[in-house]
């Protein structure tokens, strides 16, 4: 670190103009990337995405979209199964079908008595309508097809006997949420930028407060270059593009603050000019390597799975943390040096410090007295702070993955009263869930049809014979389930038609996507979380010189997670408090890509933190050799910092929780929560707690792993004699080297 801070201070004109190029080069990249984005959720490999992308192909409607459900009750004295009705019906459902282009089931045109309901005069049918865009988040995606209800409604009305009432019902019908086109980017960024002038103005009270803003405006164009580069070789997508400027000006401002406020720290300590500048690089610059580390780290997760909407935002997560720190190791530098030499030229014309600098010689009145409690209590603190996420992580258990269910949606409107003419009827709900089987040329659809009829969950099986179900030898057949496919036995039922159909036949629908995607991402989760934490604990390991503090950061990682998603089923599943706060009704259901891609954003953010903390305990500790006057004086010098740089990130995805689209809700307020529960209850109460329990086995690095590191042993030793918590030890008696963290042999 030393070496490159020589060389920025050493070179700045060189150094200046290469950050302009950069910034140039990423706003080009800008104007390159935008107009090629993808804006498909592709997920090449799976059975049933396979299967729907082979029926879209084909007949161009169906597969993963799911069907409106026409319910039709006629006046009463007629029935359905008589001719006069049935032509009638089938005069109706044509006229939808020609209306949006759908392919449409129906009694009309199956004769199945299984369309018709108990009272004879209750009939519904199933309208497949062509692809609906799916950009943006893939979790349940209810709402986000166009609202056809109406449309069909109006269409088949005139075909109908006079006195016939007709009401359309589908899960997109009853969605709780609609599709609010995404995420408004630039004014989420503004309440973001806002958010984070407000917090650096109350840290910094001067001017400086925009030198961190200033970092990420620069990092965010230089981080879309990275992506450029990448993207011959992955699909960016159009989510990463939207996500990355808001997740890349928290991460920036991150690193500039950590910098900032050491440098005013070395500043009130008398070390000035680039002097200063230099030992706040030996200090914190280790800390932004090792976080940014940290925070890629967790990214990988997202990059190793088979899915490239996730690998595109593991990628992008990436390239704006590098980016953000190569910013903020290189441009930032070059402006405190200058604010220095403005302090000097101050100084020298006898005008004093700066305002404010004074609070940066000691550490934080608030968080000194905190951390002291927190020695002094350890106990209870890790008690109770420990207790709450437990709770919470216990929760998560009763996680919910699933295509949301009928009992959770709408409860008024048009599609409920449907659903509930369609359900009096005799009709199961599962019909809401239909889904398309693929028969391909030289295979029997009619003996397709029949296994699948004898098989068990399943109500009713459509196979219509015209041309809009056979195309070029192959024909598609729909299955009507008992059970909704959000249902356990729905799956279960699903199951059971993928092991009965022939090889060769394709089972696609909406469900059996979503229950394979699951099944390929959480199958494998595990055993990246393994790798994942071997990798964290040696770089912890070498940045903290310990062999307990990885581990403790790697379990307490995996606490925060576990806390996040159980408060993600207190507020989505439970529906606590939701549309109090955020004015949307939860579906009880949370999106099947919330939970790994909440972990690959949290475990690094997470880490982000914990290296900040920890670095400057290792510090206090190698200069004092008092675990406790270590975790006083490193929360005292860190809480507000951590505090504050959590604050933005906060407000950064809190701004997009409060977008009104559920998905984006689910995933933003995950994020939020998590920040929120791993500064609060992680950083500030559960952290200091365990350091100060475990005394000086924090420190212990033996010999043998030292030299597998690559770094200085750290023998366990004496605590300093009458060290209490905020007073000040005295040198141990065998102090080590001092540095920043990850100093030694590298």
């Amino acid at each position: 670190m030393e070496k490159l801070c020589s060389f920025v201070l050493g070179r700045k004109r060189l150094v200046r103009m290469l950050v302009i190029l950069l910034l140039l080069a990423g706003g080009g990249a800008i104007g390159l990337l935008i107009p090629n984005m993808d804006e498909r959720n592709a997920y090449p490999g799976l059975p049933g995405y396979e299967a729907n992308q082979q029926i879209m192909k084909t007949y161009g409607n169906g597969g993963y979209e799911r069907p409106f459900v026409p319910v039709v009750t006629l006046p009463e004295g007629q029935r359905a199964d008589s001719p006069e009705s049935r032509a009638a019906l089938g005069r109706a459902f044509d006229a939808a079908a020609e209306k949006i282009d759908a392919r449409v089931a129906s009694y009309a045109n199956t004769g199945d008595p299984a369309f018709v309901g108990k009272d004879g005069r209750t009939t519904f049918g199933l309208v497949f309508g062509g692809p609906v865009e799916q950009g943006g988040l893939p979790g349940s995606a209810l709402g986000e097809a166009p609202a056809y209800g109406p449309v069909i409604a109006d269409a088949m009305r005139d075909a109908l006997p006079p006195g016939s009432e007709v009401r359309v019902t589908g899960l997109d019908t009853l969605a709780t949420g609609a599709d609010q086109g995404g995420l408004n980017v630039p004014v989420k960024l503004v309440v973001t930028i806002g958010a984070a002038i407000v917090v650096l103005l109350y840290v910094f009270r001067s001017a400086l407060a925009f030198v961190p803003l200033l970092t990420a405006l620069v990092a965010v164009p230089v981080s879309f270059l990275g992506l450029l580069a990448v993207s011959p070789f992955i699909a960016v997508h159009e989510t990463t593009v939207i996500m990355l400027p808001l997740f890349g000006v928290g991460i920036a401002i991150d690193y500039a603050l950590i910098l900032v406020t050491r440098w005013r720290e070395e500043e009130a300590k008398g070390h000035h000019g680039d002097d200063a500048v230099r030992r706040a690089m030996a200090t914190s610059g280790h800390a932004i390597v090792f976080s940014a580390g940290a925070v890629a780290i967790g990214l990988v997760t997202m990059v190793l799975l088979p899915i490239p909407l996730l690998r595109s935002l593991g990628v992008g997560g990436m390239m704006v943390t590098a980016a953000s720190a190569l910013v903020s190791l290189t441009l930032l530098p070059l402006l405190l040096s200058a604010s220095g030499r403005r302090m000097e030229k101050r100084r020298a014309a006898g005008r004093g410090e700066r305002p404010g600098l004074e609070r940066e010689a000691s550490a934080g009145r608030f968080w000194t007295g905190l951390a002291r409690n927190v020695v002094r209590f350890r106990w209870l603190t890790a008690l109770g702070s420990g207790a709450v996420l437990l709770a919470l992580a216990v929760a998560s258990f009763g996680l919910n993955l699933s295509v949301p269910t009928t009992d959770r949606l709408a409860d008024a409107g048009a599609g409920r009263a449907g659903l509930t003419a369609l359900t009096d009827g005799g009709v199961p709900s599962g019909a809401l869930t239909s889904f398309d089987v693929y028969v391909p040329r030289g295979t029997d659809p009619a003996r397709v049809a029949e296994t699948l009829r004898g098989t068990d969950g399943v109500y009713a099986v459509a196979a219509p014979a015209d041309g809009a179900w056979r195309q070029d030898g192959s024909a598609v057949l729909t299955v009507l389930p008992r059970d909704e496919g959000g249902s356990t036995a729905g799956e279960e039922t699903i199951a059971r038609v993928v092991d009965a159909v022939p090889d060769g036949t394709l089972v696609g629908g909406n469900v059996t996507q979503q229950l394979d995607y699951v099944d390929v991402t959480y199958t494998a989760f595990p055993w990246m979380l393994a790798a994942l934490s071997l990798v964290t604990f040696v770089m912890l390991a070498r940045a903290f010189r310990s062999l307990l503090l990885p581990l403790k950061a790697i379990l307490l990682n995996l606490l925060s997670l576990g806390a996040v998603l159980g408060a993600m089923v207190v507020l989505w599943q439970w529906g606590w408090g939701t549309e109090a706060v955020l004015g949307i009704q939860p579906d009880g259901s949370i999106g099947t890509f919330v939970p790994v891609t909440i972990f690959a954003f949290l475990f690094g953010l997470s880490m982000d933190y914990e290296v900040f903390i920890l670095s400057r305990m290792r510090e206090e500790y190698d200069r004092t050799g008092s675990t406790r006057e270590a975790v006083v004086a490193g929360v005292g010098r860190t809480g507000r910092l951590v505090t504050c740089a959590a604050l933005i990130l906060f407000c950064s995805f809190a701004s997009m929780a409060a977008g009104g689209e559920l998905d984006v809700s689910i995933f933003a307020s995950g994020i939020a929560l998590g920040i929120l529960i791993d500064a609060t209850l992680i950083r500030g109460l559960l952290v200091p707690a365990t350091v100060a329990m475990m005394g000086r086995w924090n420190w212990w690095l033996p010999g043998w792993a030292a030299r597998v590191l690559r770094v200085e042993p750290s023998p366990v030793r004496r605590e300093a004699p009458g060290a209490e918590p905020g007073e000040p030890a005295r040198a141990a008696a065998e102090p080590e080297p001092v540095g920043g963290a990850g100093a030694g042999r590298s």
